[in-house]
């Protein structure tokens, strides 16, 4: 994937976008020093381009109830293909992958190098809803052979923003 690139106002609006992408192309404008056609011709481009990939509204875990983070390592069997595959063609690692789209307890997974080949981000209720996920969904795949989870004790930053070359 190249690598775009952007200029000094182009930071500056994806920064103040990473702050609040609720302000209006007005608000921006005005921030950037900017009138708003050149500005949102240029937040466009970025999306267009595909810096900005979307806008979504962040949500409280806590609020929800889903109160307890795990972070999960997985690792997975190695032998060629599985014989779970109507054809007998997909690895371990497809069918996993494709399981790992149908969980929502999992909001995060991450192909790891090292002894372990998968993180997993776990948001979940409670221990008795993480105790079910791992037993009837995590350790009942055909791949899986072996986990370690790591569970948040306390989370004293966390950001979505990221650093703009």
């Amino acid at each position: 994937m190249a690598r775009v690139e952007i200029d000094a106002i182009d930071r500056r609006i994806l920064a103040i976008l990473q702050e609040n992408g609720r302000l209006s192309n007005q608000e921006i404008a005005e921030r950037v020093n900017l009138s708003p056609s050149p500005c949102l011709r240029r937040i466009r481009r970025l999306e267009d381009s595909g810096v900005i990939r979307g806008y979504v509204a962040l949500l409280d875990p806590q609020r929800l109830g889903l109160d307890l983070l795990a972070y999960v390592n997985v690792r997975l069997e190695k032998r060629g293909g599985s014989a779970l595959s109507p054809r007998g063609d997909a690895t371990h690692a497809d069918l996993f992958r494709a399981a790992v789209q149908t969980w929502p307890e999992v909001v995060a997974c991450h192909a790891m190098t090292g002894e372990m080949d998968y993180l997993l981000r776990v948001q979940v209720e409670d221990m008795a809803h993480f105790s079910r996920f791992v037993q009837e969904q995590l350790l009942h795949h055909p791949s899986v052979i072996d986990v370690k989870t790591s569970f948040s004790l306390e989370k004293f930053k966390e950001t979505t923003a990221l650093p703009i070359p």
